[in-house]
């Protein structure tokens, strides 16, 4: 059994999207992040970045005691390589996907979120920083598009590299951008949106988080961390 450390944000459905596809056997257990629960004892033991997704396997390959991570492209790589599914075995295919996994880890994912940050949630809209991370979103979206123009999915067949770049798309109406200007992306977005255990992981989500509004109080949690919390 896997205990998946989730809550509703694009790096926490990563590992579900794989989980659903795989059929292991997981349990999601909620960390509601504005109410400050990324904090607690307990989960900065297999957390000590306090983020999410964080996972204990309980059953890893080869027996022994349940192996603790952290940090979504981590479980997604250990999860891939504990099923044999989503990540090529041999060498060439093992690395194209691997890069564009690296590639949303350092690039999309931290863009995609500052846009969020400074469009939506920053208390003073500062004109600068929106334009810089909308434009920089752009053309890591114009990238994707790109690479997708002679393939069905980021490294040939479905991966997790596409399980890790989708859910940074979600938002794209939020991060100012328009799929119709992405034609590939679009086709790309429509087709893992349409996968059944893409429908099932969302359709959790939801379910865990019924009210994902952001207001004042969840804002000085999420957004007013600094080295005085990180406790010796």
């Amino acid at each position: 059994m896997i205990d998946l450390y989730f809550w509703t944000t694009p790096n926490g459905y990563k590992p579900v999207l794989f989980l659903e596809e795989t059929g292991l056997p997981y349990k999601l257990i909620p960390v509601d992040i504005g109410a400050g629960d990324q904090f607690k004892p307990d989960f900065l033991k297999i957390s000590p970045n306090n983020r999410i997704p964080a996972m204990v396997d309980h059953e890893p390959t080869g027996g022994g005691a349940p192996v603790s991570l952290f940090e979504s492209g981590a479980i997604l790589l250990y999860l891939a390589e504990k099923t044999g599914r989503f990540l090529p075995a041999d060498l060439r295919g093992r690395y194209d996907v691997l890069q564009w996994l690296f590639w949303q880890v350092g690039g999309l994912g931290p863009m995609a979120g500052q846009n969020h940050h400074f469009g939506t949630y920053a208390p003073e809209k500062i004109p600068y920083a929106i334009d810089r991370y909308v434009k920089e979103t752009g053309r890591l979206y114009a990238v994707l598009n790109r690479r997708l123009a002679d393939r069905e999915f980021m490294a040939g067949d479905y991966s997790i590299a596409d399980m890790a770049s989708y859910p940074w798309t979600v938002s794209h109406k939020r991060q100012n951008q328009d799929l119709n200007d992405f034609p590939h992306l679009k086709r790309w977005f429509e087709a893992i949106a349409a996968r059944p255990a893409t429908v099932r992981a969302y359709e959790k989500g939801k379910a865990l988080n019924t009210n994902p509004t952001v207001n004042e109080n969840t804002k000085k949690i999420l957004f007013g961390q600094g080295p005085e919390l990180i406790k010796s």
